[in-house]
Parts: structure tokens; sequence; C-alpha cells
């Protein structure tokens, strides 16, 4: 074989191997995905249905309902156009409030409800997670109102 021959040899096998390296780590990467949604889009029927996803907006003022067990509740998520009901069981964060900005991971169950497997809540006063922010954004922008709380 020519020398000329072994090189694109070698830089064949190369690429292959990066190749590889590059789809195994992009099929990792997918497993780890979490996509965000806001209330809006899970109505309208974007969310995937058979994989876990975010969901954020503000915890609806009067919704929160804690269960028996004393871990398990139940609110419901509103970007002021859509509402999506949540049931968590879990310690929820210490700044978790009505009125407040939330994000929820989870999965939507068949009943319609956001079975979520981690609540977040804001940091403080200021702070409200982007994706839930740029989901009220975009309410307000097709003519909603929002009323926000501290």
């Amino acid at each position: 074989m020519k020398p000329r021959h072994k090189r694109l040899a070698a830089i064949a096998a190369g690429l292959a191997l990066l190749g590889a390296a590059a789809g195994l780590v992009l099929y990792a990467f997918q497993s780890n995905l979490v996509f965000f949604f806001s209330p809006s889009q899970v109505a309208a029927g974007e969310a995937p249905r058979d994989r876990a996803f975010r969901i954020g907006g503000l915890v609806q003022t009067g919704s929160l309902k804690r269960g028996a067990e004393g871990l398990a509740v139940q609110f419901i998520v509103t970007d002021t156009a859509h509402s999506i009901p949540v049931a968590y069981t879990g310690i929820l964060p210490d700044l978790f409030r009505e009125g407040k900005g939330v994000v929820a991971q989870g999965k939507v169950g068949p009943d319609g409800v956001f079975r979520a497997s981690e609540v977040l809540a804001k940091h403080d006063e200021n702070y409200m997670p982007p994706e839930a922010a740029h989901a009220l954004e975009q309410a307000a922008k097709a003519g909603k109102t929002v009323v926000m709380t501290k």
C-alpha cells in the first residue's frame, strides 16, 4: 500500500471514530435533555406525552391543596392564558407561595394532571426563572392581563 493510501485510510478511520463518539455523546445528551413549556403550550398539545419536561408560570392564588399524607400537594400553574393542574409528593421549597413563580419538572398523566417529580421556586422578590418570565411576557403580548404578587 502506498503512503498516500495509508494516510487516507488513517484519516477515514479517524473521521469514523470521531463520528461514532459524537453520536454516542448526542445519544447520552438526548436522554438527559429537558425542555420547558408554558401552560398554553401544554394545553395546545405541544408538550411530549412520553417524556419529562418542565412547566412554569405562576401558582394560581387559592389553588394550593395539601393532602392528608402531609407531603402530597396539588396546585395550579398558570400563565394567565391557560392553567394546568399539578400534583406533587415531596417537600416544597421554602419560598413556594401562591401567586409566585414556579417551575416544575415531570410528565402529564392520562388524566391531564402534570405529575411533578421536582418543584423549583423563585429565590427572592426580584428573581423569576427565565423560562417562566418569558412565558408570562408572551401571555402579556397576546393581550392577557398579568398579575404578579410579591
